[in-house]
């Protein structure tokens, strides 16, 4: 096994056993400090019992994964990067989360102020790209054997409707116990690979966020004793939205991310339609995983498929970038 691998495996066993650590004395603090979930009163009745269950976890996931990035971050400018939009996007969710949970004002951060803040972030993010790699304007096209196209002046608006689209899929993901964690611990892997075929300094970093979620993951599984909140969605909508701009491969959250689109588009297409028709649903409910709820699956059913299906997205997505790596 060579060096770079095994300093990811390194970063994945120390990040695991810092969440794994932090979550067991975090989540009785959470609870005292009445830290709880609020439950909206339109979601599945199934789901009432989960009013106050200790949120903001993605503390913790946010925690381990610095612990263990620590490690490898000298001279890893690209790497500090990735933990930069992690950490932003992090600290826009725990704000959000703050405001909801402590101020008692359901709908958290107000939208414009979210955009404002979000575009703030990924404003420093391209400038990074701009002027401190020799990433470029251009993007790798799926099954294409390497084949990219230049976008040019494109590249920035295309960036930001990626980063943005990518951070509020994730969230919207986040509905079922351990369906957000365990879909981006598959994501993440792939883009672990994708580090390591390209020799890329981030590999250890992805290895940090997967062994921090597989460690959340132990606590946030069915039934959940900690949601990870705006705080957890949020950071790993960054990160993964770095990592597919850094590695020229935003079109592959297409394939491997293929939960989060499919989580967006039921969002979107059950609003527009409600308003074309004046109150007609295509879905149950929306996002698509309650769907599936109130076509009687059980929640564990909910999520475990959705666990194969982004698995299978993550081997196409393999398939889709022969040529790159």
């Amino acid at each position: 096994m060579d060096t770079d691998m095994t300093r990811a495996i390194y970063a994945i066993l120390i990040a695991f056993a810092a969440n794994v650590a932090l979550c067991p004395a975090a989540i009785p603090l959470l609870r005292r400090l009445k830290f709880g979930q609020n439950v909206r009163d339109d979601g599945p009745e199934s789901h009432l019992i989960k009013a106050g269950t200790p949120t903001m976890g993605g503390i913790m996931i946010l925690l381990s994964m610095l612990i263990s990035s620590a490690f490898f971050l000298k001279g890893n400018y690209d790497g500090i990067m990735v933990i930069f939009m992690t950490v932003g996007y992090g600290l826009i969710g725990l704000l959000d989360d703050y405001i909801k949970v402590v101020k008692k004002r359901s709908l958290g951060l107000r939208a414009w102020q979210k955009i404002a803040l979000q575009l703030v972030v990924t404003g420093m993010f391209i400038y990074y790209i701009y002027n401190f790699t020799d990433i470029g304007t251009a993007v790798y096209i799926p099954f294409m054997g390497g084949l990219s196209i230049d976008l040019g002046i494109v590249f920035i608006p295309f960036v930001i409707c990626v980063v943005l689209g990518t951070v509020n899929a994730v969230n919207l993901t986040d509905g079922l116990d351990g369906l957000a964690s365990g879909v981006s611990v598959l994501v993440t892997l792939f883009f672990m690979f994708a580090a390591y075929g390209m020799k890329s300094g981030v590999l250890p970093v992805a290895g940090a966020a997967a062994g921090s979620l597989l460690g959340f993951l132990l606590f946030n599984s069915y039934p959940a004793r900690v949601f990870m909140g705006d705080t957890g969605s949020l950071a790993l909508g960054g990160f993964i939205a770095a990592m597919a701009v850094l590695f020229r491969m935003p079109l592959f959250l297409l394939i491997a991310g293929i939960i989060y689109v499919c989580e967006s588009l039921s969002v979107i297409l059950q609003v527009g339609y409600f308003k074309l028709t004046h109150g007609k649903r295509i879905f149950k409910m929306a996002p698509l995983h309650h769907h599936f709820e109130q076509c009687g699956w059980r929640e564990t059913k909910v999520v475990a498929v959705f666990y194969i299906v982004t698995a299978i997205g993550v081997l196409v997505g393999f398939l889709a970038a022969r040529g790159i790596f």
